[in-house]
């Protein structure tokens, strides 16, 4: 017997030669030997089988064989090809499972600890709440759920059928085999083509909001779980600001939010994140303005002149079509008187002496700048926060490194730690970094969303602030102890006891007293009270613990005491306030009370975009030029 022909042999059986259009591939009582297929009857035929199939095209039994294995190892390569994909979109459904999962858990943690100490009476209301949570939870799950119970069945039935078919592919080929073979080719045939989820249909995100203002009157209506239905595969972007701006107008680009289905949303509170990429790899700050209605505005204002990159995510997944590509050109205007006179007040203003006549004019200089574009040791992409520790150590957070980089004050290379990723104790982008009394080291995350304590020698020792957190961006250390996070996103500062318990919270959207724009970084002065930079309303703020303004300064524009976008911070000794005025590129110095002083000069090696600031412990200011993707240390005479 070959694997090309067959004989057949039976005892006491009649010849019968079968019908014409038999769909068999055995050979029925037959003494011959099989050496033709009927191509039109997909049938194995002997010299006795001839005279039925007369009409009908015929080749080698060989060949037929050969095209049929073929084919088949074809199906097989296809539909093998596609558990990779799945794989991969069973792990990310998983991941935002879990993360829904550990959201009603940290919900129910805060509704928790929120109700201990009110009366008797919220215990009514606590149970709604807990009960609207776990519906919502319920809802939210069970999409999720089915979704993963969905690709399991199909990853099941295809490592089923890949491992049947290789089977059958492993045994020799035969006549016998041929019906099984077709059938499984038929099966992987309709797995090649079988439509499955990939895309998450449901989110992670389960909030709450808890206003305890007012409580005894609005205790019937405390507390609401916000959530949405938006995914970011259905929802998309729409706008000039998609495609070009002006360089230094505001540009505008509008989201909408879809759900699985494709239906928009109609609630606002979705997580949105948006980032435009200047070619040298620099973020170009923006905001994102939520309308409540499942559709937001982002805002943004681009410096100088080139091609871009715009990225819109939504719960971290790019929406349709991001990224973006944006082209920014200038008026058509002839600017160069006025970009001479506003170079020769910068000029000027830089050198200037204090409004005071009892302060010393600073006379401070580029003492030495460390770092170039690139991911290696002493290299940069992004970076934001800076910190001095007492111990003659400066702390660069490299945002899109995820990584922290150490040098001493003398700008030598010590060490650096951070592992890219989304799980505890890995960084995905760093933006703040303050420096414990403990000499543990403190690191804000911003797209984490919370803030990871790590050991002075790099090891991860815990985190605070998940769930709660929207997007940290700046953090600190008072007195106390206490972690001081600036929540950009949520516009809110938070305070942390190390243990990771909530101390207290302030601030909103807006542009009152006691609310934010997309605040940035924050100090803290000898009494104690919070300095926290307004990004989009201009201005720095000064509070008490509690959270009660105590001081405001600044406005829009270019000149002394102005902001154009102010970000990093720091206070020295003698309670005088430093600030990276980010827009403007350069450094302001004002006193306690919010008067300015001077500018520190930059003028023989030009800022551009500073972030992060801090003031070492040999007195220095250091300050993370992030546009020139370096760190640069100023002589300061206090």
């Amino acid at each position: 017997m070959t694997n090309t022909k067959i004989q057949i042999h039976l005892v006491f059986l009649q010849k019968v030669a079968p019908p014409p259009h038999t769909p068999s591939f055995f050979l029925p009582f037959h003494l011959q030997v099989a050496d033709l297929y009927c191509l039109a009857c997909e049938l194995a035929l002997c010299e006795d089988c001839l005279s039925d199939h007369e009409e009908h095209p015929k080749v080698p039994l060989s060949q037929a064989l050969e095209q049929h294995r073929s084919s088949l190892q074809e199906r097989l390569g296809i539909v093998q090809n596609r558990l990779p994909q799945l794989s991969d979109a069973l792990s990310f459904v998983k991941e935002i499972l879990q993360q829904l999962t550990n959201q009603r858990t940290s919900i129910e943690e805060d509704i928790q600890s929120s109700f201990e100490d009110l009366h008797k009476q919220l215990d009514v209301r606590k149970s709604v709440l807990l009960m609207e949570l776990e519906v919502t939870y319920g809802l939210k799950q069970k999409v999720l759920q089915a979704q993963v119970d969905s690709l399991v069945r199909g990853e099941g039935d295809i490592n089923a059928t890949c491992t049947q078919t290789e089977e059958a592919l492993a045994g020799e080929a035969c006549v016998a085999s041929l019906q099984v073979e077709r059938e499984l080719g038929e099966r992987l045939a309709e797995l090649a083509s079988l439509g499955l989820p990939c895309q998450p249909e449901e989110n992670d995100q389960l909030d709450l909001v808890m206003e305890t203002d007012g409580l005894r009157k609005s205790i019937h209506n405390l507390g609401t779980i916000v959530t949405t239905s938006a995914v970011a595969s259905q929802s998309e972007a729409m706008g000039i600001g998609l495609e070009q701006c002006i360089v230094g107008h505001p540009a505008s680009v509008t989201i909408v939010t879809r759900d699985k289905s494709g239906g928009a949303c109609k609630s606002g509170n979705a997580i949105l994140s948006a980032e435009v990429f200047t070619p040298d790899g620099s973020i170009v700050d923006g905001e994102i303005v939520d309308h409540k209605n499942g559709t937001y505005e982002f805002v943004y204002t681009v410096p100088k002149e080139g091609n871009f990159s715009l990225a819109l995510r939504l719960y971290d997944q790019h929406i349709k079509g991001s990224p973006f590509k944006l082209t920014v050109t200038r008026l058509h205007l002839n600017l160069s008187d006025k970009r001479e006179s506003k170079g020769s007040k910068r000029a000027s203003s830089a050198l200037g002496t204090p409004r005071r006549k009892t302060q010393n004019p600073i006379e401070d200089d580029l003492i030495f700048r460390i770092g170039t574009k690139g991911r290696n040791k002493g290299e940069f992409t992004n970076l934001q926060g800076v910190a001095a520790s007492s111990t003659g150590r400066i702390l660069i957070a490299d945002s899109n490194n995820q990584c922290v980089q150490i040098f001493s004050n003398e700008g030598e290379f010590k060490s650096r730690f951070g592992v890219r990723g989304r799980s505890p104790g890995q960084l995905q982008r760093p933006t703040g970094v303050a420096v414990h009394p403990s000499g543990d080291i403190i690191i804000a995350d911003y797209d984490n969303k919370w803030v990871s304590i790590f050991s002075s020698d790099g090891k991860y020792k815990a985190k605070l602030g998940s769930g709660r957190l929207m997007g940290p961006k700046g953090v600190s250390v008072d007195q106390n102890g206490h972690v001081i996070v600036v929540d950009n996103k949520a516009c809110t500062v938070f305070i942390f006891q190390l243990t990771g318990k909530l101390i207290t919270k302030f601030g909103s959207r807006g542009n009152g007293d006691k609310q934010f724009a997309g605040p940035h970084f924050a100090a803290v002065n000898k009494n104690n009270e919070i300095i926290v930079t307004d990004f989009h309303n201009h201005s720095v703020k000064v509070f008490t613990p509690e959270g009660e303004l105590v001081l405001k300064f600044g406005s829009n524009g270019e000149g002394n005491g102005q902001f154009n976008a102010p970000t990093g911070v720091a206070v020295d000794v003698n309670g005088n306030i430093i600030v990276a005025d980010w827009g403007n590129s350069r450094i302001q110095v004002f006193d306690g009370s919010g008067s300015f002083l001077s500018y520190i000069n930059t003028s023989a090696d030009p800022l551009y975009g500073p972030q992060g600031l801090a003031l070492t412990s040999d007195g220095h200011v250091v300050v993370a030029d992030s546009g020139n993707h370096c760190f640069k240390v100023y002589r300061y005479l206090q």
